[in-house]
């Protein structure tokens, strides 16, 4: 089973502190900070990996499961929007907005197997304390 690694550094207090992320691969390695994450200033937040995390395995899943189900994707595009309420201390809510290009499906079908794919995305599985809501879109 593989094990996927991933680092991060911190140095000095909460608000004043700074620190660097960083995948195991080396796609990725960001600097971060209080203002990156809770005042919405330019640089790199935990919150939006999660989001790059979730879409991606939730475009894989729901590619897979179209296959599965007989139909062939083109392409599935998927962003989605964190929202962490820093009084609580929480993500509270991620908003996968998703548009799949499926030729010969059914908008009730395709979103029946986009719902599906959701729930059975690893990482959606992984953030089962959070709401996660879908938006998908067909095009074709």
């Amino acid at each position: 089973m593989p094990t996927k690694k991933a680092n991060a550094i911190w140095k000095g207090d909460l608000k004043s502190g700074n620190g660097t992320m960083k995948v195991g691969s080396g796609a990725y390695e960001g600097a971060y900070s209080f203002a990156t994450r809770f005042e919405d200033k330019e640089g790199s937040n935990p919150e939006e990996l999660i989001g790059a995390a979730l879409a991606g395995c939730f475009s894989m899943a729901l590619s897979n499961e179209l296959d599965k189900a007989g139909f062939t994707p083109n392409s599935v595009e998927t962003s989605a929007d964190v929202t962490i309420d820093p009084g609580a201390g929480a993500i509270t809510t991620i908003k996968l907005v998703t548009k799949g290009d499926v030729s010969d499906i059914e908008n009730e079908k395709f979103q029946e197997i986009a719902k599906a794919a959701k729930s059975g995305c690893p990482v959606s599985k992984a953030l089962t304390g959070v709401d996660i809501q879908l938006d998908a879109t067909l095009i074709s």
